[in-house]
């Protein structure tokens, strides 16, 4: 318990985060956490920057969605989701942590820490959950057998809901007795109690650290790595386009997840080390160090899911100008074999590509290299198959 001689007098002469609330418990919660003043200012600054370039970048990106048509296609409404939910966590979460690290304490009391920890905790699973459901909508529409219908919102509109209520489901359990939300790191942020010992809040940790930060992490990578084995395949016709485009998505998926594995993974192993570590193991530095890196992922996110997609930097450049946005490039890669003599197996337009991988009719006995201006083939009169890039653009 606190030291019963801290009285209401002296909190009222204190900036201490012991001050920060009348409930005894809180109080409790916030007793050894203490940074230097030249800590809290680092924070402060740290938060003051990612809030105000995540809010910037986000606003930004619900901009162009809505002033350009062209961009309004079931995928992006995935990635507007992803926007939406980093802009709730720049305006609703990262001002309260930025004054309250400016003060050197905890603000507005011990129910706004609980709503604080809430809101902030919703709003990253849904991100998460979000880049999830992003990778496999593209998994699935690449190994589709047909187009994408990009005017059929219902499979998006679904996976939108399903990131939300999936979110509800982990994060307001803490509410009701299932661990709790309470003060994190040197008192001036407030997530999900680490700390507490006991089989309640222990299961609830292990819970939320496998289906809401290993599960995301593992669709993630089977679904790109999917995609790139794909692409890799189709590689084989058009050898210097495939190669282009096979680069290209490598470093993308590279990029993705080295920035999830930044964002996510030190919050994760923070979390766990404070659960499972002995008492003090996670100083006040090290605990807030993870919370502030997690909310990098406000910035970094658009930036790599939506202005490295050159479509919506098309729009960007096209807001700055005050013009339309400039058409891509076009390449296309046909080949002499008879269409009615292919079936498709592959299609996909996701923006910057479309890609068909198609197979020859069993009956066709023709050499197929042959016609497609490439050596003969010994296997005449066998079903042959080949990968071809119908469509490319940028």
């Amino acid at each position: 318990m606190i030291v019963s001689n801290l009285s209401h007098s002296s909190c009222a002469r204190s900036t201490s985060v012991l001050c920060s609330s009348t409930g005894d418990g809180f109080l409790e919660a916030t007793s050894n956490r203490t940074l230097s003043p030249t800590g809290h200012l680092v924070v402060a600054v740290c938060l003051g920057v990612i809030g105000t370039f995540g809010f910037l970048n986000n606003l930004l990106v619900l901009v162009l969605f809505c002033r350009y048509k062209l961009l309004r296609s079931p995928i992006n409404l995935l990635l507007i989701n992803i926007s939406i939910s980093d802009l709730l966590v720049c305006v609703l979460g990262t001002p309260f942590s930025f004054a309250a690290s400016t003060q050197g304490r905890w603000l507005i009391g011990e129910h706004g820490c609980v709503w604080y920890g809430f809101a902030n905790t919703l709003f990253g699973i849904v991100s998460l959950i979000s880049l999830a459901v992003l990778s496999y909508e593209r998994y699935s529409t690449m190994l589709g057998p047909t187009e994408a219908d990009s005017t059929n919102y219902r499979k998006v509109a679904l996976g939108v809901a399903v990131s939300w209520v999936y979110s509800l489901v982990w994060t307001v359990p803490p509410l009701f007795g299932w661990s709790q939300y309470g003060p994190e790191g040197p008192g001036t942020t407030c997530s999900v109690n680490w700390t507490a010992k006991t089989t309640n809040n222990i299961s609830y940790i292990i819970c939320l650290f496998v289906f809401c930060l290993l599960v995301p992490f593992m669709v993630i990578v089977f679904c790109y790595g999917k995609l790139l084995y794909a692409i890799k395949q189709v590689s084989g016709v058009n050898r210097a386009l495939g190669r282009k485009r096979e680069q290209r998505v490598l470093v993308m998926v590279i990029i993705m997840v080295v920035c999830y594995l930044f964002c996510w993974l030190p919050y994760g192993i923070m979390a766990l080390l404070a659960t499972f570590g002995p008492p003090g193991l996670v100083t006040p530095e090290a605990s807030i160090t993870p919370s502030v890196l997690a909310k990098t992922s406000t910035v970094i996110n658009p930036v790599i899911y939506i202005f490295m997609n050159k479509q919506f930097y098309r729009c960007f450049r096209a807001l700055l100008k005050g013009g339309a946005p400039e058409r891509g490039s076009s390449i296309k890669s046909t080949s002499r074999v008879n269409k009615q003599s292919m079936r498709v197996l592959r299609r996909t337009n996701d923006n910057n590509v479309t890609i068909v991988v198609a197979s020859t009719d069993p009956a066709t006995t023709t050499p197929l290299p042959n016609r497609l201006g490439g050596p003969p083939s010994s296997d005449t009169g066998k079903p042959a198959k080949v990968a071809l890039v119908a469509h490319y653009t940028e």
